[in-house]
């Protein structure tokens, strides 16, 4: 059990290791189930709000552990309805959350953060531009979940549908936090969510996928494509040096026949006279045709400062999904949102 000789964060406890605290200090085993219960699935911000406990013990609960939530900074609203919203850390730290709504399909996403900044320097996204200050705990990747369905509840009187882990940072670079927080997320003392409505997004990590397989982790999974061969992809994907697209060929076979009721999608940003030609979607098909299910997704590139990319024409874009789907891949042309409060895909970055 760790040691209590100072105050801890509670949520960092297991239940296993919350029993072992209530014997020692001679009380039921069955207040760990309660505080548990208060952490996670009713969301406690304080001990003073478990009221099914004495005031004795809350005040021993205080005098030990610390709970830390995450908090409120500042939000922006997009004219097309997205929300985004910057949470304070208990160090003081910053992060983004985006909450994506689609009231005619009844659909409403948060896109969540898992590092504070990031390392990967994608030369087109503006988290790539910061430094990666630490990761994030599951307890603060969790609150971002909370906070934002709460957010849409009052907004659009509607819970939150999808949880896409594609806000800042690398998620299979902050693997165990990611882990435990789709642990809580989806377990029935927690939010009870269906892995199906969870996608981990990666730039590309080919042993973390297949550490994914390995922990019957059942969510979803995104590629950050952008690009179909590799020396287009080192060029803007540092990572891809050491996770060249033929390792993660691999791993994403690994990864669907361990996992075959997952879903794996290619997000692919299209760069005017880059990548968004009829060879790169050649390219793109011959990727397709390896990775059994493989969905595309193609995404409008969203300016970022400093970067010289530019936005590929409409009727190009039109062009390279046509060419796909008439070749019996199922693409997806996703028009951006939240461009005009830097929302949009690679554009999070703390400004304001």
């Amino acid at each position: 059990m760790k040691e209590l000789n100072i105050k801890q964060d509670i949520r960092k406890f297991t239940k296993k290791e919350l029993t072992e605290f209530f014997v020692g200090i001679k009380e039921s085993k069955f207040r760990a189930k309660q505080v548990y219960e208060w952490l996670w699935k009713k969301s406690a911000t304080s001990f003073e709000q478990m009221t099914n406990l004495s005031k004795k013990l809350r005040t021993v609960l205080n005098e030990h552990f610390d709970i830390r939530p995450i908090t409120e900074d500042f939000v922006q609203h997009s004219n097309d309805g997205t929300i985004k919203t910057r949470f304070r850390l208990h160090d003081g730290h910053l992060i983004e959350s985006v909450l994506i709504p689609v009231p005619s399909q009844d659909r409403y996403t948060v896109c969540i953060s898992s590092q504070v900044g990031c390392s990967l320097s994608c030369t087109f996204c503006a988290t790539g531009k910061m430094k990666r200050l630490r990761n994030l705990d599951a307890a603060e990747i969790y609150d971002q979940v909370v906070a934002v369905n709460k957010q849409c509840q009052e907004k659009f009187e509607h819970p939150i549908t999808n949880i896409v882990y594609m806000g800042m940072g690398e998620p299979l670079l902050a693997y165990r936090p990611v882990k435990d927080s789709i642990d809580l997320i989806t377990s029935k003392e927690g939010l009870d969510m269906a892995a199906r409505r969870l996608t981990v997004s990666t730039a590309g990590i080919a042993k973390m996928i297949r550490k994914m397989a390995d922990d019957g982790m059942r969510v979803n999974l995104a590629l950050s494509l952008h690009a179909a061969d590799d020396v287009k992809r080192n060029e803007i994907m540092p990572i891809n040096n050491q996770n060249n697209l033929a390792t993660l060929t691999e791993a994403l076979q690994y990864f669907y026949h361990n996992t075959k009721d997952s879903k794996i999608t290619f997000e692919y940003i299209t760069f005017r006279d880059f990548n968004d030609t009829l060879d790169d979607a050649r390219n793109l098909l011959k990727l397709c045709r390896k990775v059994p299910t493989a969905k595309v997704n193609i995404i409008e590139y969203n300016p970022v400062d400093g970067v010289e990319f530019e936005k590929s024409q409409s009727f190009q874009i039109d062009k390279f999904a046509r060419f796909l789907s008439n070749n019996r891949v199922a693409v997806t042309v996703r028009r951006s949102r939240g461009k005009d409060i830097d929302a949009a895909c690679g554009q999070l970055a703390n400004k304001e």
